[in-house]
């Protein structure tokens, strides 16, 4: 399988898109206005104590101080016997951890928001692809959510021999399946990048910045360290210098793949990356059999619904189900990661009879989701033909970056029909001339409301003049939405 990264960079944003046997899989943007700063490591200055919270201000060379708690301050913590002889953890008091006017390095784990500051930690990791870097660890951890044993056990043998006085390892969810060299690879890149940082640590004597986590661009390179990848194409040549100077001294076995791209022709229009990732925003996907997907997004869960639309098949109805089914399910892995969704997923298949067809379409599904480098887990066909799944949120989906709420249906997807409003508008006007007395009543309504109320619903409005003994004059707002009207006494 040929792979290709294309990296598109300008001056408010950055976008990257993976490229598998020339179709586009996933993309990741990343804009310049929502750069955060946790995972950044910071030289800072305590410049205030405070016993009472049990927590410092410390200055890190932002607008404002930052927050560190001495439960977030490394061996802060000891254990004392508490109710039925168990440990309680007890931390110490914040002036016996830290003093005004001492430097200390911490990193950033919760961005500034609003009045205040960002939230600190002493206890400094430092992540990549299958690895977290723990300074002055000496142990090596396995993420809970690898679950054989034999995995655990392989992934941890293969770590440990990294381990030495710079610090230990976590090996995160994304190492399931990772083969030696890949982990190597990740515990040399990590090793580098903190002896920089202490490096700079003994060269300053103020507080300022001495790690910042990867941009986008960055991040890609350090994710695919390991993977075959035939060509990595940057279109702005500053970020292709950078990337070429990072690449030689911290990936440079992705040194032969980087090149720049001077094309007169976008990037993105390479592999129609553009039109894929508007289609990516739609609810309907179309396979290529004339069958179709409908994906919905909410905030509980993701559904996938498949259709056999104009799809007819050759022999039967059981053949042309499945057929259609076994199809969805590249189309569905492939959705999946393009627009990054996660959490839990439903898939409403077509109902299939067949035993063997259904053990063959949850197969496939398995078979399309390897590839992923999210972790997926499927549990099977429940009882009403479902199929139910998990997918690792990694980042924001490709909707909730490029998009927002619908200012005009607030999010719901729908809208009031005309008729409605119509008679929301009569029954607003009854209940205001009970309360009030007026004289005559105007109501401004959006066109396609207003238009109604004077043709369609005409006697209606006819009727309510007449019960109640006042006009009501209808006046077109062209500004306003469907949903929207104002009624008025005059």
């Amino acid at each position: 399988m040929s792979s290709e990264l294309l990296i598109n960079v300008t001056p408010s944003e950055c976008r990257v898109a993976l490229i598998e046997n020339g179709v586009l899989q996933e993309v990741q943007v990343e804009r310049q206005g929502n750069l955060g700063i946790v995972g950044n490591i910071y030289l800072g200055k305590v410049s205030r104590v405070l016993p009472g919270m049990q927590a410092a201000f410390v200055d890190i060379g932002l607008e404002k101080a930052a927050f560190l708690h001495a439960s977030d301050i490394v061996n802060s913590a000891s254990f004392e016997e508490g109710v039925d002889e168990q440990p309680v953890k007890k931390v110490q008091d914040i002036r016996e951890l830290v003093k005004q006017g001492q430097f200390i390095m911490v990193q950033v784990v919760k961005d500034p928001l609003g009045t205040k500051g960002a939230r600190l930690t002493t206890d400094i990791t430092i992540p990549s692809r299958y690895l977290v870097f723990m300074p002055d660890a000496t142990h090596v951890g396995v993420s809970q959510r690898i679950e054989t044993e034999q995995e655990r056990g392989r992934l941890k043998e293969i770590v440990q021999a990294y381990n030495d006085e710079q610090g230990g390892f976590i090996v995160r969810t994304a190492a399931e399946g990772a083969t030696e060299a890949e982990l190597q690879h990740d515990a040399e890149f990590l090793k580098k990048v903190w002896t920089k940082i202490v490096s700079k640590r003994g060269k300053t004597s103020k507080a300022t910045i001495l790690h910042k986590d990867l941009t986008l661009a960055f991040r890609t390179l350090r994710d695919y360290v390991g993977e075959d990848m035939e060509r990595i194409r940057v279109d702005s040549k500053l970020t292709y210098q950078e990337l070429q100077q990072f690449t030689e001294e911290f990936v440079p076995q992705l040194a032969n793949a980087l090149e720049y791209y001077p094309g007169e022709r976008p990037i993105f229009d390479l592999f129609d990356v553009e039109n894929e990732i508007q289609k990516a925003l739609h609810r309907k996907v179309e396979l290529k059999s004339g069958g179709y997907l409908i994906i919905d997004q909410t905030e509980a869960m993701t559904t996938v619904d498949v259709n056999t639309g104009a799809f007819v098949g050759h022999r039967n109805l059981e053949e042309t189900i499945f057929n259609t089914n076994i199809e969805a399910t590249s189309a569905i892995a492939r959705q999946l990661r393009l627009r990054n969704l996660g959490g839990i997923i439903i898939i409403d298949f077509i109902d299939m009879i067949s035993q063997e067809h259904k053990r063959r379409v949850l197969h496939s599904l398995e078979v399309a989701l390897s590839k992923d480098r999210a972790k997926a887990n499927i549990t099977g066909l429940s009882a009403l033909g479902l199929v139910e799944m998990t997918r690792k949120r990694t980042r924001e989906s490709l909707e909730h970056i490029l998009c927002d709420t619908c200012p005009v249906c607030s999010g719901r997807g729908s809208l009031k029909t005309v008729k409605t409003v119509c008679y929301e508008i009569l029954r607003e006007i009854m209940r205001v001339n009970r309360a009030y007395a007026a004289d005559k009543f105007m109501v401004y309504a959006a066109p396609s409301v207003s238009e109604a109320l004077l043709n369609d619903e005409y006697h209606n409005l006819a009727e309510l003049e007449l019960f109640i003994g006042k006009q009501v004059v209808v006046q077109t707002e062209s500004l306003y939405s469907q949903e929207q009207f104002d009624v008025v006494m005059m």
